[in-house]
């Protein structure tokens, strides 16, 4: 492993509250390695590229796929636990948190050229740009669209406005609760536009109109955990007719969707969790060009000696500002 983001919900997670995992495990999710040995069925990736794995194993049953992240919480599909996930679990214990990593040739993707990239710490954002890109693809987002990124302050929302910035998007109004990541984000581009959540449905959707000046195209919800849905439905209320909200953040809120709304403005409500390794190649290559300018970054980098600094680190940043492990 060379580098391995650190999820400001790490210790959140840690402590049991993002559900249960096989132990022991060593944790870790996603990350930015060097193949150093293969399977002798193993022809997608080679010793010595450098890969980025994003953790994501499916049981490969089209039909009723059944999905699980290695190393971490999360299982794909309706999250509940099923005899073949646990199996899957079971199977597969070491996560990226490590000098070493011992993973499935399918969670893996070579990255070709990125043994010059100058920086693997940044590098180790991939897999997070990887899951914005999955969204903002599922939103249909088209050049000189208007956009809402809710939760935009939090580091998948960050990564968001980065690949909706580089799809084209003619103003992005990123939507969030700290102050701080919204300078940031800001300082971006000048298509960027920004609004403080106050958590007040009917206040917030005013001035998120104002900043659109007019309603938006495409929403992507990336919020966290949120006290009530007020933020999500929110920005759902500026949505244009005919256009597009995706939901791939980890708010635990019921919505309540009026459906004559839904009908009448013919909206399109999906979901997105996690991406295709061809989604993440595509990201490897805007990275490679410079469309993805991963210099936004505020990195702070960890070892692997004092795991609870770790935490403490992760857990006090927000948007681009990422910490980084290089075990």
């Amino acid at each position: 492993m060379l580098a391995v983001q650190v999820p400001a919900y790490t210790r959140v997670l840690v402590a049991g509250g993002r559900g249960g995992i096989a132990t022991p495990t060593v944790l870790g999710v996603g990350g930015i390695g060097v193949v150093e040995a293969v399977g002798d069925d193993v022809h997608t990736v080679r010793p010595g590229e450098v890969v980025m794995t994003g953790g994501f194993l499916t049981s490969g049953r089209v039909a009723e796929p059944e999905e699980v992240l290695l190393g971490w919480t999360g299982i794909g599909g309706r999250g509940r636990s099923t005899a073949t996930t646990d199996a899957m679990r079971r199977t597969w214990r070491t996560g990226t948190f490590a000098e070493r990593a011992l993973m499935p040739a399918s969670t893996l993707l070579a990255l070709p050229g990125a043994e010059h990239h100058p920086d693997p710490a940044r590098l180790a954002f991939l897999p997070w740009l990887t899951i914005a890109a999955g969204a903002v693809e599922r939103s249909g987002l088209g050049p000189g669209d208007r956009v809402v990124v809710s939760g935009a302050t939090g580091q998948l929302g960050g990564a968001t406005v980065l690949l909706a910035l580089a799809r084209g998007a003619g103003r992005v109004v990123a939507y969030g609760r700290s102050t701080a990541s919204l300078e940031r984000l800001a300082a971006l581009d000048q298509r960027v536009l920004t609004v403080p959540a106050t958590g007040d449905r009917a206040t917030d959707a005013a001035a998120l109109t104002r900043a659109l000046d007019g309603d938006a195209d495409v929403v992507v919800d990336a919020l966290g955990p949120a006290p009530t849905s007020d933020l999500t439905m929110a920005a759902y209320d500026v949505l244009r007719t005919d256009a597009t909200m995706v939901l791939v953040g980890g708010v635990r809120q019921d919505l309540s969707i009026p459906y004559g709304d839904l009908m009448h403005r013919r909206l399109t409500l999906r979901g997105s969790w996690m991406a295709s390794n061809e989604t993440a190649y595509a990201t490897w290559r805007q990275v490679e060009a410079g469309l993805v300018d991963l210099d936004a970054l505020a990195v702070t980098t960890v070892g692997l000696d004092d795991p609870d600094d770790a935490l403490a680190r992760a857990e006090a940043v927000r948007g681009l500002e990422i910490v980084t492990l290089v075990p």
